[in-house]
């Protein structure tokens, strides 16, 4: 099993119970505040919004720094650069960036009025780390209904097409839920899905970014990233956010702390600011 937000799963079958709502939501371009008219049409439309600044460039060094520090204490207690998983429950430093409203602006023009924030974590593929992610879908993995949610990819160094940057297959939340199989162990997958003839379904977009922007794409958007060969880094967090209407399975509700608006269900759990920053 993968070791990510998404180790929890214990198979296919118990998601497959919970019959969830795989089908996009749009967003109106019309309710848009702080991204422009056009750029929540072109996520409607192709799934994703491309590069935009949340930290500066001295902001995001200290931002390294502190990922620095946590990696250094995951390794030593016998984790590795994938395994800050969930932080936001954890370390107060995340918790923060997760609520930063610079990312929460951008992500309540796709999500609505009312947003939880439930996910956080660091994806860092070392140098020369050799493994690739595969094509999928976010929302195979997540036990959300309805798929009403995203993903916002923060690098923490510069990410491009040497050290292994995000790509996505433009358009292709319009095609459902698709079907992959699991990984074989020597496909070097950091995932264990693989969605084949992914670029049938749309043309490939590269993601690359500079250390502290950001960009957003759908949770049934196709995307995946090649190995890290290079002698770089390539550090990014992933939090992940929903429309507060949204329904999660598997105690995942326990983990969202509402980020804008509220949530009159009561259904997230909304948790407190770590202590340990």
């Amino acid at each position: 099993m993968a070791t990510t937000d998404f180790k929890v799963i214990p198979d296919d079958n118990e998601l497959d119970r919970l019959k969830r709502d795989l089908e996009f939501h749009p967003a109106d371009p019309a309710k848009a505040k702080t991204l422009s008219a056009e750029q929540v049409a072109t996520y409607n439309e192709k799934g994703f919004v491309r590069r935009f600044v949340v930290y500066e460039p001295a902001q995001a060094q200290e931002i390294r720094s502190y990922f620095d520090r946590l990696l250094e204490k995951t390794v030593a207690s016998g984790g590795n650069s994938y395994s800050i998983s969930t932080a936001h429950m954890k370390y107060a430093g995340v918790f923060d960036i997760l609520t930063n409203p610079v990312i929460v602006n951008h992500v309540a023009d796709l999500l609505g009025d009312d947003v939880v924030a439930w996910g956080s974590h660091f994806f860092c593929k070392m140098p020369g780390d050799g493994r690739a992610v595969a094509w999928h879908q976010d929302a195979s993995y997540w036990p959300l209904s309805p798929s009403h949610a995203v993903t916002v990819w923060l690098a923490i160094d510069d990410a491009d097409l040497d050290n292994g940057c995000m790509k996505f297959i433009a358009g292709s939340h319009h095609s459902g839920h698709l079907t992959y199989r699991k990984s074989s162990p020597e496909e070097h997958n950091v995932l264990d899905q693989t969605v084949e003839n992914a670029e049938s379904f749309g043309p490939i977009v590269i993601d690359d970014l500079k250390a502290g922007e950001a960009s957003i794409h759908n949770d049934l958007l196709l995307h995946g990233s090649e190995p890290n060969m290079s002698t770089r880094r390539r550090c990014g967090l992933t939090l992940r956010y929903a429309a507060a209407s949204v329904r999660a399975g598997m105690n995942w509700n326990e983990k969202g702390v509402v980020v804008r608006g509220s949530d009159p269900s009561g259904h997230w759990k909304n948790p407190a600011r770590p202590e340990v920053y």
